[in-house]
Formats: structure tokens, C-alpha cells, sequence
């Protein structure tokens, strides 16, 4: 991965982590910081799993790899909730 790469998975995982909190029914307590870090992590790890399945190059916008990185940053947002509701 190159730096403009890296660049727009932060970018992007802004925007995943958004959507990831916005598809998880209830309120969450967590942050908007944490919102934003769980969707960067989604982001580069759904663009890896992505490249790895063969979807992450498209002709046009890349569903499958949208749908992985908020899928994973969903689940993100599900575990960071519950690890701080145990607290």
C-alpha cells in the first residue's frame, strides 16, 4: 500500500465507522473517536480481505468491499460496546 492509499482508507474508514455505528440497533456507548478508530481498523482490514477474496478491484464502485469493511466495523462497534458496558 502506497501513502495515498493509506490516505484514503483513513479517510474512508471515517465514513465505514460512521456507517458501522449507524447500522448497530440501540445506542452505543461509545465515542465518536472510537467510532472513527474502529472504522479506520475496518477500513484497512476489509480492503485486505477484500484484496484477499479477489473483489477489491471493480470496474465501477467496489460494493463487495464496501460491505465488508462495514460489516467489520459494525461488529467493531458491537464488541467495543459490550467490553465498555462491562466495565
Amino acid at each position: 500500500m502506497e501513502i495515498d492509499g493509506i490516505i484514503s482508507a483513513l479517510v474512508i474508514g471515517v465514513v465505514i465507522g460512521i456507517l458501522g455505528r449507524l447500522v448497530v440497533p440501540g445506542r452505543q456507548r461509545i465515542g465518536v473517536l472510537w467510532t472513527i478508530l474502529v472504522g479506520i481498523i475496518a477500513a484497512l482490514i476489509g480492503s485486505a480481505l477484500a484484496a484477499a477474496f479477489g473483489v477489491a478491484d471493480t470496474k465501477g464502485v467496489d460494493w463487495v468491499e464496501w460491505l465488508i469493511q462495514i460489516g467489520l466495523a459494525a461488529l467493531g462497534v458491537v464488541a467495543l460496546d459490550r467490553a465498555k458496558a462491562r466495565r
